[in-house]
């Protein structure tokens, strides 16, 4: 098989069997979730800042209890995920950084996330919503926030400590997080 050496810049290439078309994604950034290992992900991130990779690391704040104090802790909203915004071609920059087990994928090809779920995080922790991780959830009695801030954002209500909290859940990387909510601000769906 013989491949043109003209560069490819329209997502077209030339062989023996005809062209070849490359998906768009190849070339556009898109958001990717980057699997790390075991509590790596603020290395990881690091290592992507030094290599001026475009990432997001969303965090929450936790209170821990040691034995003489209590402390304040960032943690990792979703542990064992990074997220990156960068065109498949690039993504060798990505998994050479260590601590990097994979992009997140189905059936060995990566799956970038939807754009709307990474704007979504962003816009919680930008708000200063206090959000904690949750058990993925798939099912359950789903709502609408009709007042605030969050208006027009969905997921699924639970309850804890007799308030209300909105989960909000990620199918890519099966992953959720919780948000205390007014009872009165969410309509069922």
């Amino acid at each position: 098989m013989e491949i043109s050496n003209q560069p490819i810049t329209t997502g077209h290439m030339q062989c023996d069997f005809g062209p070849l078309t490359v998906p768009d994604s190849f070339f556009e950034p898109r958001w990717y979730a980057v699997y790390t290992r075991a509590n790596h992900e603020r290395r990881v991130a690091g290592q992507l800042a030094e290599r001026e990779v475009e990432h997001f690391l969303p965090e929450y704040e936790s209170v821990r209890q040691w034995k003489d104090r209590r402390v304040r802790l960032q943690m990792p909203l979703f542990p064992g995920y990074v997220f990156v915004h960068v065109a498949l071609r690039e993504r060798l920059r990505v998994l050479q950084v260590p601590g990097v087990a994979r992009l997140v994928g189905f059936h060995g090809s990566p799956t970038p996330m939807p754009e709307e779920d990474v704007n979504r995080i962003r816009e919680f922790l930008g708000q200063r919503w206090r959000a904690e991780p949750h058990p993925y959830l798939q099912a359950g009695r789903r709502a609408r926030v009709v007042r605030g801030p969050l208006t027009g954002l969905e997921g699924i209500v639970a309850r804890r400590k007799n308030r209300s909290r909105l989960v909000l859940s990620f199918e890519v990387i099966q992953r959720s997080m919780a948000v205390e909510m007014d009872e009165g601000d969410l309509a069922a769906i």
